[in-house]
């Protein structure tokens, strides 16, 4: 792998943080000491951004861009199924042809749709709580984090619930894209899942073309069909994006909540003893361990910003984990407190034209499933080893047994 040019001016004085250490975590004393220094260091692939303020305003910054083609070619990979599907995803367009595809979304996905979840979410989080009630120990992550957003995808995109277990590892893998500078077998299991999701997903539109129903998947269809200011390969590039965002980051939010809740189990007796604390407490856990460290901007042309000037092809990489802890913008941020109304809201959803579509929804299962659990179980503790994606990219527990109470 190449790293991109880095900044004309930076000095060789800017903290230095090695992001492709399979051990890097963002909650370490290197990276906060890094972010008192300044706000950003260089790393093997970029200059990772570690404040607040300067992460806020690049991500709402319209001179960079998300250039999906030079963050493949940065990672050695020139063509093949990951570079079809990841240079023309959504996420990498900018301006009208962003706007285009964006609208298309909108017309179909409606805040009414996602405030119609709720019932479902509640009823499906209250059921869940209480299957994981009175057993001495359970699989957090498989038993309530995996199955909840699959019941939501069920009724909101139209997936069919025994297609789950097809596609469920693929939704997982596609994911450590944002992970890719990593090595190892990543690349192989991207790769394998968006080839599978593609195949999927070409099954699931000829479906919903032929039996329309109420769902997300079949509105987008039907649009695309009726107006055509989507191809049907762009459509089909949507619908994967869609399939892996529903699920994967909300499942790894979840179970990065639980963690949280187990290391401060007095916070989660608050929750529970008051679940008025519920809206503070889905943004605390957001901001403590975000799922997504994956927001990232590209200089397109030689770039001024805080004095420096930034040469094309510079990579801003959004610590988010750093960024939400960062004292100038969360005073007291290093202590976990839910009973705490931040200044700032997070950033893992990215700003801009850009803000991700999913975290209405995205809050709506947390704030729904945080007291539906509080409410039944005592707290969280962790009962067996667990092992962590990488830091850089969608991150979370790939397993966690858990005992409450």
């Amino acid at each position: 792998m190449t790293a991109p040019t880095d900044a004309a001016t930076v000095s060789p004085e800017i903290p230095f943080l090695d992001v492709l250490d399979p051990a890097f975590r963002f909650d370490t004393p290197d990276v906060a000491d890094a972010r008192a220094a300044n706000w950003y260091a260089r790393t093997p692939v970029g200059l990772l951004v570690l404040r607040y303020a300067e992460a806020s305003e690049l991500v709402r910054d319209g001179r960079l861009t998300h250039n999906g083609k030079g963050f493949m070619e940065q990672n050695g990979i020139v063509d093949g199924p990951i570079y079809d599907w990841f240079v023309p995803a959504l996420v990498n367009h900018d301006g009208a042809d962003h706007r285009r595809m964006r609208g298309l979304v909108n017309k179909a996905f409606t805040p009414r749709m996602v405030e119609g979840l709720r019932p479902l979410i509640r009823a499906t989080s209250r059921r869940l709580a209480e299957e994981l009630a009175g057993r001495e120990e359970v699989d957090f992550f498989e038993e309530f984090a995996d199955a909840l957003p699959l019941v939501v995808m069920t009724e909101l995109l139209g997936v069919p619930a025994e297609d789950f277990p097809t596609f469920r590892t693929w939704s997982s893998d596609i994911g450590l894209v944002f992970s890719l500078a990593l090595g190892g077998d990543i690349p192989a299991r991207v790769e394998a899942a968006v080839s599978g999701l593609y195949a999927y997903v070409d099954g699931l539109m000829a479906a919903k073309a032929a039996n329309p129903g109420e769902d997300l998947i079949s509105a987008l269809v039907a649009v695309q069909r009726a107006e055509g200011t989507v191809t049907v390969d762009e459509l089909r590039n949507l619908v994967v994006t869609m399939v892996f965002a529903a699920h994967d980051t909300t499942r790894l939010q979840l179970s990065n909540a639980m963690v949280t809740f187990s290391e401060h189990p007095g916070q989660w007796e608050l929750l529970g003893r008051d679940l008025g604390l519920t809206a503070q407490a889905v943004e605390e856990v957001m901001r403590w361990s975000p799922s997504s460290n994956a927001v990232y901007r590209y200089a397109g042309d030689s770039f001024g910003f805080r004095d420096e000037t930034f040469e094309p092809g510079t990579m801003f990489a959004i610590g988010v984990q750093a960024v939400h802890r960062d004292p100038l913008a969360f005073p007291g941020g290093d202590v976990f407190d839910i009973t705490v109304a931040r200044p700032n809201q997070v950033l893992q959803f990215g700003g801009g034209p850009h803000y991700c579509l999913g975290a209405p929804l995205a809050r709506m299962e947390l704030s729904e499933a945080l007291p539906a659990l509080a409410e039944r179980l005592g707290p969280p503790s962790v009962a067996g080893p667990v092992t962590w994606r990488p830091a850089i990219g969608i991150t979370g527990p790939n397993e966690l047994p858990l005992r409450f109470g």
